[in-house]
């Protein structure tokens, strides 16, 4: 159970360097949430500010390039089991999950601006996606539109989607705006699959050159992210480079963005690639292959978390407050993951029922179900 719905390889056997790069990319994820709503309630910011400043070109390039690694293996699926995977698998989550959300912050919403702008805020949600669920969201979109365009040759495909993430895409629409800034990643890790595993696997034999190249890049990657640009290139930073952690440096120019976002997922893979194979952190490959619980539960234990912690004083720096909020953004999903498959009951939040599925497969070995 993934983001990706479980497609590993063809023998449906999980390829544990890439579970372990999603549970990098989830921490990642739940760490610049919590950080930057912990700095927002305080009114300053911590330590952990530039590790989410720093994280910030490859964070979610690197999560979209390894949600299109196995789509070369079912993208000439029927168009009905198709769409069953990899539209309405992601869609009942989002409606679930979104509905869930809104049970815990209607209330306030109403409170504030009344109950109609709190359904209108619902409703519109269906149309551009809501708070932390707009990476689900736009998945779907990314699968189907890279089928459509599968017979085009992969190096157009890809020379046009990197021209939509430096060209200065700015609609105002979180659809098209992201669409245009990580399509690429996406496309990237579908058509250059047999080369990212050739990669990942050269650097599994190579720990001691990697080390190197992986030092080396941290600190050009560190420079260009940490020097802000001079006052005459700040008109060119990317439109959207006033969130996520911006620091308003070199990495938010055009083609520097696309060539950081690009290393920076090189560079993860790599680490995952290593760190599959110790066994005492094959808890992040778990975590990585369990990645749409925590994305899609984080928030609750994260904003507990976070409003116990400041109210209450028990922690005074905000940098330690951003770290522990983060440990149990990832660490309630788990626990309540947990709890579920003890008990049976809920189930229905992290498994899609029967019922939501249009395609079914009929009995066959269980390699080839998936």
């Amino acid at each position: 159970m993934t983001l990706q719905n479980g497609n590993a390889n063809a023998g449906n056997e999980r390829v544990e360097w890439v579970d372990a790069a999603k549970g990098i990319c989830i921490i990642m994820v739940v760490m610049m949430h919590s950080t930057l709503g912990v700095e927002l309630a305080a009114g300053c910011e911590g330590f952990m500010h530039a590790v989410v400043a720093f994280a910030r070109p490859f964070r979610m390039p690197d999560f979209f390039l390894i949600s299109g690694l196995f789509l070369g293996l079912v993208i000439d699926r029927p168009w009905r089991r198709y769409i069953d995977r990899k539209v309405i698998h992601f869609f009942y989550f989002y409606v679930l999950w979104l509905t869930i959300q809104f049970a815990f912050k209607a209330p306030g919403m109403a409170a504030e601006e009344g109950w109609s702008a709190a359904l209108g805020a619902y409703l519109t949600a269906y149309v551009e996606p809501f708070g932390t669920l707009w990476f689900i969201y736009l998945l779907p979109v990314f699968f189907v539109v890279t089928r459509l365009v599968r017979r085009v040759p992969r190096w157009i495909v890809f020379a046009f989607a990197a021209l939509l993430e430096i060209l200065p895409v700015h609609t105002g629409s979180v659809i098209v705006d992201e669409f245009c800034s990580r399509y690429v990643y996406f496309f990237a890790g579908y058509a250059f699959a047999a080369q990212i595993f050739a990669y990942a696997h050269r650097v599994q034999a190579r720990a001691a050159a990697f080390l190197c190249l992986l030092i080396v890049w941290a600190v050009i990657h560190g420079a260009l992210v940490f020097t802000p640009v001079p006052e005459g290139f700040a008109s060119l930073l990317q439109p959207h480079s006033g969130h996520s952690g911006a620091t308003g440096g070199y990495s938010e120019l055009p083609v520097i963005s696309l060539l950081l976002g690009l290393a920076g997922s090189a560079a993860i893979v790599g680490v995952a690639a290593h760190v599959a194979l110790i066994r005492p952190m094959r808890w992040l490959a778990w975590l990585g292959e369990h990645s749409i619980v925590v994305y899609l539960a984080f928030f609750l234990p994260m904003a507990a978390t976070r409003t116990v912690l400041l109210k209450t004083g028990l922690v005074a720096d905000v940098g330690l407050i951003s770290l522990a909020v983060t440990c149990a953004g990832v660490i309630g999903p788990v626990v309540l993951y947990g709890l579920v498959q003890w008990s049976g009951f809920g189930r229905f939040l992290f498994e899609r029922p029967a019922w939501a599925r249009i395609d079914r497969l009929p009995a066959k070995p269980a390699q080839l179900a998936a």
